[in-house]
């Protein structure tokens, strides 16, 4: 659905983007995730054809971005934390204004979106809060069945009950769309991504199938029969090592599998039990953040 290949972009002396690949493949919920600044909007921006790369290319259902025209925005649903709406409109007015531009656009699932995120027909958008903007903006990127919706920071500075409205609405429609969702909010994109892309400081350290990633991570706690060994002759796999006592604990960045407790065993002496226990997505952000943190601190340049 999207494919990018070396892309880069520069604001004068600044790289927002470096030399970025990826593919989104069709069906999928691609989360592309990284701290704020990590050049995740202007990414998407450049998909849209919103700001021009400096080079690279991207295309877009299979069209060059800078090339997308009427007819594919026809295809492609938009929200966005900083979406700007024309606040002088009711909700009802907005909604009334949108239909034209979209042949496909369903009123029935209009009615039914509006109902289930309990949109106010006659306020005027400016009176709106920020979660109702983000609802009613989600109910007209969907109304018109969309096969790409894009998602930039949907999330942020939204309470806990919006955030499940929203992702309620987004899930109940999510059918054959592919979505590419930019967030650093990790718990709300758990449980809808199949794919996940880290982009630190405009460039992309990991991309592949979530399944895959959860299945490489483990959080690896090995209690001792004596105190810990103070000094380990540590796999690069291994990151974030910690000794307490008789407890070493460690990150495991590509688990082996049950094997692995075996070579662990012939490794040490006096283990007592082993623990490898799988990591949620916030975990293993979080884990890769400070190795990349640490490295640079160290002197080691970046990863």
């Amino acid at each position: 659905m999207i494919q990018i290949e070396n892309l880069w972009k520069m604001f004068g002396s600044h790289t927002a983007v470096r030399d970025l690949t990826l593919t989104v493949p069709e069906g999928s919920a691609y989360a592309l995730i990284g701290a704020n600044g990590a050049g995740k909007t202007t990414t998407i921006k450049i998909i849209l054809n919103i700001l021009a790369q400096t080079r690279g290319t991207v295309q877009v259902m299979g069209i060059d971005s800078r090339k997308i025209s009427p007819r594919e925005f026809q295809s492609i649903g938009y929200l966005s934390e900083n979406q700007e709406l024309p606040e002088r409109l009711t909700v009802e007015e907005y909604f009334n204004y949108l239909r034209p531009f979209y042949s496909r656009w369903d009123r029935q699932l209009e009615s039914s979106l509006r109902l289930q995120l309990k949109l106010p027909d006659a306020r005027k958008i400016c009176a709106l809060s920020h979660g109702m903007r983000m609802k009613m903006a989600l109910a007209c990127a969907l109304s018109f069945h969309p096969r790409l919706l894009i998602m930039d920071e949907p999330f942020n500075g939204l309470d806990p009950l919006v955030r499940d409205e929203l992702m309620d609405g987004l899930l109940g429609q999510a059918g054959d769309i592919t979505i590419l969702i930019s967030s650093h909010e990790l718990n709300e994109i758990e449980g809808i991504a199949t794919h996940i892309a880290f982009v630190d400081e405009g460039k992309l350290l990991f991309d592949e199938p979530k399944d895959d990633l959860s299945s490489r991570f483990r959080a690896v706690r090995i209690v001792f029969d004596r105190p810990a060994p103070s000094h380990v002759d540590a796999s690069e796999e291994w990151i974030h090592l910690r000794t307490e006592g008789t407890i070493l604990e460690f990150v495991h960045t590509n688990y082996p599998g049950a094997d692995f407790h075996e070579s662990l065993r012939a490794k040490f002496i006096g283990i007592r039990t082993i623990d490898a226990e799988p990591m949620p997505l916030r975990s293993i952000f979080t884990a890769l953040a400070r190795q990349k943190r640490d490295m640079v601190e160290a002197g080691g340049g970046e990863s």
